[in-house]
């Protein structure tokens, strides 16, 4: 009898692995089998939902938001962002952005990376948005003939390895940019601070004029791309999507966990696969390189701040336009610099070394600018 129980209980257990790992083979082979084909119109994210629900519901899944910087949201609130950005709280971003006035109407460019599909038309912000509902979604990533990666958006780079293109296609909208004459969205050219201001300074191009100073400034927009690209991630061949869309296991498919968020909301899959530390530990590293640029850029904006008060009292003091002309270029200089690390919202995650020394001359070109001014009232 007692022979014959462990025979069974053998025979069971046999029985089981088979049906499990018959499971996972068809889970395998299924991953293994190309998908059928959508069609190129196929904008909304739930037709692909049905042949990809994990995806799917990671992309859609609702989270606690940060007021400000909306760590825990993904694409799927594209739109929603958008439409109800707030502004940051810092008294001193105001003195370093007055007169910059919103242009009116809003030009309809944004919807190009908020809106599925990017929007091509003439139209101002608020008329295309009454009839784009549908925030960035499955179509503007993956080609929906092949379901393989593609980048969609007019000016990105659009051919890279299988690896290369997990950051291209992040590369269509998470990247400088400015607004040419009629609305239309331009990307910069350059790859680093110096070559941007370089392109900007050869076709004398200025956002807005500042009212203390008279100098034509710059407005950083969101340069992720250029910054990752300057850091030890990117030259360790790390992709945008290895951090904030890690990959997941699912039975025994392998996918990308498509609710785009922070990596410090998942360290133990987007740090520990190449960090052996303990999860506090790499929050605890994150946190130091933020807290470190985030005191460095309040010494560039308490230095800047500075600038445009010497600026200013030089203009009141009757001070030339001609003798001022060197401190008015390195406002230009100093705040280009300080805004474009604020504007890659990771408070230097992504570039630690190269945000330091941009705002390290972000400091020193505000300095400068001050001693100028300052010497200028007092210079025949």
């Amino acid at each position: 009898m007692r022979l014959a129980a462990h025979v069974g209980l053998g025979v069971g257990a046999a029985v089981a692995t088979f049906l499990v790992a018959a499971v996972l083979l068809r889970q395998a082979k299924r991953q293994a089998e190309p998908p059928a084909p959508l069609p190129e119109d196929a904008i909304e994210a739930a037709l692909w939902g049905k042949r990809f629900p994990a995806q799917f519901e990671a992309y859609k899944r609702p989270a606690a938001e940060d007021r400000r910087w909306r760590e825990k949201r993904g694409h799927a609130f594209s739109l929603k962002d958008r439409d109800e950005t707030t502004p940051d709280d810092d008294p001193r971003w105001p003195r370093l952005f007055a007169g910059l006035q919103k242009p009116r109407p809003v030009p309809g460019g944004c919807l190009e990376c908020h809106a599925a599909t990017g929007f091509h038309g003439a139209e101002s912000y608020y008329v295309a948005r009454l009839r784009l509902e549908r925030p960035v979604a499955c179509v503007d990533c993956h080609d929906p003939r092949t379901m393989h990666l593609r980048a969609t958006r007019g000016g990105a780079k659009r051919d890279g390895s299988p690896q290369e293109m997990r950051s291209l296609v992040c590369a269509q909208c998470h990247v400088e940019y400015y607004f040419a004459p009629g609305g239309k969205l331009v990307l910069n050219p350059g790859i680093k601070v110096e070559q941007i201001e370089a392109y900007y300074d050869a076709i004398n191009f200025s956002d807005w004029t500042h009212p203390a100073t008279g100098a034509p400034l710059l407005r950083a927009q969101h340069p992720q791309y250029e910054m990752w690209s300057q850091g030890i991630h990117a030259r360790s061949g790390v992709a945008c999507a290895d951090c904030h869309m890690p990959y997941m296991r699912q039975g025994a498919i392998k996918i990308s966990d498509h609710h785009v968020r922070s990596p410090l909301e998942n360290v133990e899959r987007t740090c520990l696969p190449c960090h052996a530390f303990p999860a506090e530990e790499m929050k605890a590293r994150a946190k130091l390189i933020q807290d470190r640029n985030t005191a460095l850029l309040s010494r560039a904006l308490d230095a800047l701040v500075a600038l445009i008060d010497e600026i200013q009292a030089a203009r009141a003091a009757g001070v030339t336009d001609q003798k001022l002309e060197p401190a008015r270029k390195l406002h230009r200089k100093a705040q280009w610099r300080a805004d474009f690390v604020s504007a890659d919202h990771s408070k230097g995650f992504h570039a630690p070394q190269e945000s330091a020394r941009i705002l390290s001359e972000a400091i020193d070109f505000a300095r400068q600018g001050q001693l100028s001014a300052a010497r200028a009232q007092v210079t025949p």
